[in-house]
């Protein structure tokens, strides 16, 4: 493995979906989430397809026995890209970033309830301190003029967003024994793309120049930073990858600041810092219980051997 270059190829990835989303943010003036995720979806099929050609991989990539968990993971995802969608064009970039890092938070619960996974103290201290952070972000927007401008509705749908991140990571993570992370993306865009034409009897519009591009730009975006996150997980291990993952608040102050005039707040920045604090104490927990069960396994072939 090559950790400096997966490294590289994460924080790559990282700055491109928080370009891709201040693309969606942008054209969300006019264009509804589900339109948004339709471009998001489609237009990762071809390059998705090509790069897995580039690399001869093209029929062993997509290759899946389990049409089912694809379904289901899918339909959570798309759900939760739209919902996400949705809560950017009501709150600032920032704050909706900070709010969607409960994601790793909630995936804990979800591997316990569905999963089996034990709920053991660190994990649950992470989760306590995880959801304390969001509630410190979430606070301000509870007041009556809050509402009125539709923040905390902006709040709730984020909200919603990364729990069913969570759950659909909580399907990944059941699927990662059996299928490959060329397939799950690949088949999660596509059913995407397909969902996403449901909403069209609620008001998809006409893309003038500036949305077309905005919209394309989002779905090349999309796409380029999820090869670049698939192929960083060939050069270093997920647990030392996943902090690096947090830039995305450092990009979304900036570019929140120089597209929108935003300010986060700091409220925003304090419960940020609260949960992503949560999402590393889990991360650093994972890896040393992976590390002890690869030792305990050594150890156990050389009692066998011996």
């Amino acid at each position: 493995m090559a950790p400096l270059r997966g490294i590289f190829l994460i924080l790559c990835a990282v700055s491109l979906f928080t370009l891709m989303q201040a693309f969606i943010k942008a054209a969300s003036v006019r264009v509804p989430a589900g339109e948004a995720v339709f471009f998001r979806a489609f237009l990762s099929l071809p390059l998705i397809a090509v790069w897995l050609w580039s690399r001869g991989d093209l029929r062993a990539g997509l290759h899946t026995d389990n049409w089912r968990a694809h379904a289901v993971r899918g339909i959570a995802g798309t759900c939760a890209m739209g919902l996400g969608f949705a809560g950017l064009a009501l709150l600032p970039l920032a704050e909706a970033t900070a709010i969607r890092f409960v994601t790793p938070v909630m995936l804990v619960i979800f591997a316990a309830l569905i999963l089996g996974e034990t709920f053991r103290l660190v994990r649950m201290l992470a989760v306590v301190l995880g959801l304390f952070g969001v509630t410190i972000i979430v606070w301000p927007r509870l007041g009556e003029d809050a509402m009125g401008a539709g923040a905390l509705l902006g709040v709730g749908l984020t909200l919603a967003s990364a729990t069913l991140a969570a759950l659909a990571q909580t399907f990944i993570k059941a699927m990662s024994g059996t299928e490959r992370v060329e397939a799950i993306v690949f088949y999660f865009s596509g059913t995407a793309s397909a969902l996403s034409l449901l909403t069209l009897p609620f008001g998809w519009v006409v893309p003038d120049a500036r949305e077309w591009a905005l919209l394309v730009g989002a779905g090349l975006l999309g796409a380029l930073g999820q090869v670049l996150l698939t192929s960083s997980y060939r050069h270093a291990d997920a647990g030392a990858l996943a902090p690096f993952t947090y830039v995305s608040m450092l990009w979304a102050i900036l570019v929140g600041y120089l597209w929108f005039e935003e300010i986060p707040s700091p409220a925003t920045l304090g419960g940020a810092a609260l949960v992503i604090a949560a999402g590393i104490i889990i991360v650093l927990r994972e890896r040393q219980l992976a590390k002890n069960a690869t030792a305990r396994r050594k150890l156990g072939a050389r009692d066998m051997m011996g």
